[in-house]
């Protein structure tokens, strides 16, 4: 008896409708991905000259249809591409979002330590000191007093801004 589903025709016949589908469907993303990018970040993307110029096309189309339509022609061009291409593509974009990770985190440290200093005053100042034993106390002391006394006279806030600088130095050079 000839079994009609053994393992050689499935090999044959390449993959299956849905696995085709979720492919698409990576691809149409990968290329709506494409068109979200800046210039700048497009530029650290590897592509070829006729793609790079699709994806400006694609972001310069601003009807809803007419840009549904420039992002499955984008994904069509993306198709053409072999797998190593592709996968160059994704790893520029992994390789991007997690520096863009990690300098929001940093940032997010900077504020923390920024509105430590605020609002605790000299117990959050000697903990940073610790942390950080080259740091100079006097100048931090004196910029987070004149912060303080900018945001209680509704001033610009120069010394809040000269803090958080100060702090991005000090937090940079001991990392």
């Amino acid at each position: 008896m000839h079994d009609l589903h053994d393992e050689s025709s499935d090999e044959a016949l390449g993959p299956s409708r849905s696995q085709q589908r979720r492919d698409a469907l990576d691809i149409l993303k990968l290329a709506e991905t494409l068109a979200a990018l800046s210039e700048a970040e497009l530029a650290r993307v590897p592509l070829d000259d006729e793609l790079r110029e699709e994806v400006r096309r694609t972001r310069a189309v601003s009807s809803h249809i007419a840009r549904k339509r420039q992002n499955q022609f984008l994904a069509k061009q993306l198709r053409k591409l072999d797998e190593e291409a592709v996968e160059a593509i994704r790893y520029a974009l992994s390789v991007d979002r997690e520096k863009a990770h990690r300098e929001t985190a940093a940032m997010h440290r900077l504020e923390t330590w920024r509105e430590r200093l605020l609002a605790d005053g000299d117990d959050a100042l000697a903990e940073l000191i610790a942390q950080h034993p080259g740091a100079d106390r006097q100048h931090l002391r004196t910029l987070v007093r004149n912060a303080l006394a900018e945001r209680k006279a509704n001033k610009p806030p120069h010394a809040f801004r000269e803090l958080f600088r100060e702090l991005r130095e000090l937090l940079d050079d001991s990392a």
